[in-house]
């Protein structure tokens, strides 16, 4: 299958080491799983055409969906315009603007930042679950999906982020707040470069404490690779 990864983000600077985003979701699900077409949205890169890939993926972003720059508009009219057409998987950013451009809603959480390691209890199982019934993985946003877009159902979550991750009725669709792509090593730099940055010292501290635990990163790539395995049949 030809996978779509729609570029919406960048590592910070000072972890350019750890490569793209899309070189990490290549390293989650294997360099030769999928074949991957890259497109910098953030840069005004997009498809000819949704027909170009079956599938997309939007990744995280640094930006928020309410922001005023001209890729976000465009890219949420890509989402629409592939809804029903191309299966969609959305990731942080990609899971927030899913929601926003499919009638939802989305904020900056006056909660303020998830970060570390976060559980989420699977509430509504899905035929891509399997039998796991909660998931750890590493966050990192700021912003919350508040109200579900018509289609979407939570399927898991937590009390810090009851919409967590959503299923679409109306069309072949997943998305998650949580990052199943980073590795461990990269959350505990992108964490310890919060630290002043918008977090409290002892917040970072907590944060890192929680990401000293196994992450069920092959668990949330087996999920997403079964949705799309069965999307495409």
């Amino acid at each position: 299958m030809k996978l779509g990864i729609l570029e919406a983000g960048r590592p910070p600077a000072t972890l350019s080491s750890y490569g793209s985003y899309a070189d990490m979701f290549r390293d989650l699900f294997g360099a030769n799983t999928y074949e991957y077409k890259v497109f910098d949205v953030q840069s005004g890169d997009f498809p000819d055409d949704v027909s170009a890939c079956p599938a997309y993926l939007v990744t995280g972003s640094a930006c928020g969906v309410y922001d005023h720059l001209p890729w976000i508009p465009q890219l949420m009219a890509f989402l629409r315009k592939a809804k029903g057409s191309a299966a969609l998987v959305g990731i942080c950013f990609g899971h927030q603007i899913m929601a926003e451009a499919f009638g939802g809603k989305v904020i900056r959480s006056p909660k303020g930042w998830g970060a570390g390691a976060q559980r989420y209890e699977v509430w509504r199982p899905q035929p891509w679950t399997g039998a796991q019934r909660a998931i750890t993985l590493p966050a990192s946003h700021q912003d919350q999906v508040v109200a579900l877009p018509p289609g979407a159902a939570v399927v898991a979550g937590n009390g810090f982020a009851p919409y967590g991750m959503l299923a679409y009725s109306d069309q072949p669709a997943i998305s998650l707040q949580l990052h199943p792509e980073f590795s461990q090593d990269y959350a505990v730099a992108l964490t310890e470069i919060k630290r002043g940055q918008g977090m409290r010292d002892e917040d970072v501290d907590h944060a890192l404490v929680t990401l000293d635990q196994p992450l069920d990163r092959a668990v949330a790539a087996g999920w997403i690779g079964t949705f799309l395995a069965n999307a495409a049949a």
